[in-house]
């Protein structure tokens, strides 16, 4: 592994649920001795990918890279796009809506916007969640050759949950269906209790999002989830127009 995966490694450790870790932590995170998790970490403190907590001897994601995923989400077009439709669907729906891109064989949300539903379902952002297993994550691999698909799962996966894909094979056979579609679904998936709809979009120079509703399976009809699915696939059609996006999902 080059230094370079490996501070991606590190960054990947963070969620919001751990937006701090120790050298101990993150050895035991990435399976590395500590001796040389210290000293990537203090690289990657001098090169500005992260920055101590206080007089701690504990770190967190540094400026630079808080500032250029400020800067990703201002300067990409297709993001603005993406951002103002969900915000708008979920305005329509009521239900919370988010936006996410994929990273290897994880997904990650990059916003959301909560749901003015007293029942709301969201996943909590920035916690990567695995591609394969997620709607969000369905979504944009469906815009890929099988082949690229298979090639970034040589060794398969454990079934995240009951509804979740098992194999490659069945990964394959939930993306074909996907591209029909239009759209991917899941139900008591990533998030238990919820139901998820997704599309993605992309431009010609291999930017792709996905923007997805969760909903609480409890108290949503089919009749509301398919006006969702219709709704969210007519949206992103329209930005598919916009930036040019030629990668049909049908």
């Amino acid at each position: 592994m080059t230094t370079l995966e490996s501070a991606a490694e590190v960054l990947r450790c963070f969620s919001p649920d751990r937006t701090e870790l120790t050298v101990t932590e993150t050895a035991a995170l990435l399976g590395l001795p500590k001796s040389t998790t210290s000293r990537l970490l203090r690289a990657m403190l001098a090169a500005g990918f992260l920055e101590t907590v206080g007089e701690s001897r504990r770190y967190r994601p540094g400026a630079l890279v808080l500032g250029l995923s400020r800067s990703y989400r201002t300067s990409s077009v297709l993001f603005r796009h993406v951002d103002a439709a969900i915000a708008d669907i979920v305005k329509q729906v009521g239900h919370t809506g988010y936006v996410s891109i994929r990273s290897g064989v994880e997904v990650i949300g990059l916003t959301d916007h909560r749901g003015s539903n007293a029942l709301s379902v969201s996943p909590q952002l920035g916690r990567p969640l695995p591609v394969h297993s997620t709607a969000t994550g369905r979504a944009l691999l469906a815009r890929m050759p099988d082949d690229a698909v298979r090639e970034l799962f040589p060794h398969g996966w454990e079934r995240q949950s009951a509804t979740a894909p098992g194999s490659v094979d069945e990964l394959l056979d939930r993306l074909s269906l996907v591209r029909r579609q239009g759209f991917a679904e899941s139900y008591d998936e990533a998030v238990r209790g919820a139901g998820v709809v997704s599309t993605a979009v992309g431009t010609q120079d291999d930017e792709a999002l996905a923007m997805c509703i969760a909903y609480p399976l409890a108290t949503v009809s089919a009749e509301e989830v398919n006006a969702m699915k219709e709704l969210m696939v007519t949206r992103t059609e329209e930005i598919a127009a916009l930036v040019g996006d030629h990668t049909r999902q049908t």
